[in-house]
């Protein structure tokens, strides 16, 4: 792993040197209702909006992409009639939208929201965006596509998880804390580690530190809804197999259509990849649904540890058929009597 090694640990110096990062403040009168995929958070969202008279800010990081609906199981037209929702159908799937464009998409909306006299109630399941809004971000320096490029060649030469190795133990080298922090299969937050520490010479720990701060359950309003291992996993099979059906192949093939491709972020999409490698024959269809599924429970898997990991999240018990008026009364209680930092 020499080109890793080398390029990875050579500081870049920058025209003029580096600017002050984008840095986004946390939000605060907000209620947030979130989870891992497919523990039905759209119908008890909705339910718990109304209760509130809120308005919906979407904490998805794949609902800002306009066409991508089946996959990303975005509210339906008469959802979005019913409850107003807000950061859905942003920008075209060819198009990068990062966390600080979003975290300042949901300020201005927020603000928005407000002055309008109404409360603003975040729901999805993006556990950075999350993370953003509660804590702040620090964006740091702009992607350097060439050296991600570099050792995305890299990695598919030896292959991942030997590449994945050897990033980790890089990073370990130049920024033990991160490293501590980052599974050594997270292939993207490894890279954004090393790239950080190359353009700026600094870790990236250290620059995030500040940003790091939580706070007590008993001061927000945090819902994260969670469901019984098994159920989760029947789940998410049943909610793949629906996508599939209503016509998830066929929105791949509008999006691409006339050689239309989608962008670095939007082809990561669970379910969105597997599609493409089945339209491109890499796959057969049933490989493919098995793909998804098999990816859409090991995303699941991330987000409850992302939740765990956050102090500020108050957990909501639900299972089987759930009265979804009586959940978000439920919650509403107990939000009204937080302090809701």
């Amino acid at each position: 792993m020499n080109l890793i090694h080398s390029r990875v640990g050579r500081q870049l110096r920058l025209p003029g040197g580096i600017s002050n990062p984008m840095i986004t403040q946390p939000v605060t009168d907000c209620w947030f209702l979130t989870g891992a995929t497919a523990v039905g958070k759209t119908t008890i969202g909705m339910a718990l909006a109304q209760c509130l008279d809120a308005e919906i800010i979407s904490l998805d990081s794949m609902a800002v992409y306009r066409g991508m609906d089946i996959g990303t199981a975005k509210p339906t037209p008469e959802q979005q009639a019913l409850v107003a929702h807000h950061l859905i159908d942003l920008v075209d799937p060819d198009r990068s939208f990062s966390v600080a464009q979003y975290l300042a998409a949901a300020h201005a909306r927020q603000s928005e929201i407000l002055k309008r006299g109404h409360q603003v109630l975040f729901v999805g399941g993006s556990p950075l965006y999350l993370k953003g809004l509660l804590r702040g971000l620090f964006e740091g320096p702009a992607a350097n596509w060439d050296l991600r490029a570099d050792i995305e060649r890299e990695l598919a030469q030896v292959g991942a998880a030997e590449g994945n190795r050897a990033l980790h133990t890089r990073l370990e080298s130049i920024d033990p804390v991160a490293a501590s922090q980052i599974h050594p299969h997270d292939t993207r937050r490894l890279i954004r580690a090393l790239e950080v520490y190359r353009i700026t010479g600094q870790p990236i720990s250290h620059q995030q530190l500040q940003f790091d701060d939580s706070r007590p359950a008993d001061r927000c309003r945090v819902f994260v809804l969670q469901r019984p291992t098994d159920e989760g996993r029947q789940r998410i099979d049943t909610r793949v197999d629906a996508m599939i059906a209503r016509g998830l192949v066929d929105e791949v093939k509008e999006l691409t259509r006339g050689g239309r491709q989608l962008g670095r972020t939007a082809c990561q999409a669970v379910g969105y990849r597997e599609v493409l490698d089945y339209r491109a024959g890499r796959i057969d269809s049933e490989t493919m649904v098995e793909k998804i599924k098999s990816r859409t429970r090991r995303f699941s898997k991330r987000q409850k540890t992302w939740f765990r990991s956050l102090s500020e999240c108050r957990f909501v018990d639900i299972a089987g058929e759930v009265d979804s008026q009586e959940v978000a009364a439920r919650i509403e209680a107990e939000g009204r009597e937080l302090d809701g930092g």
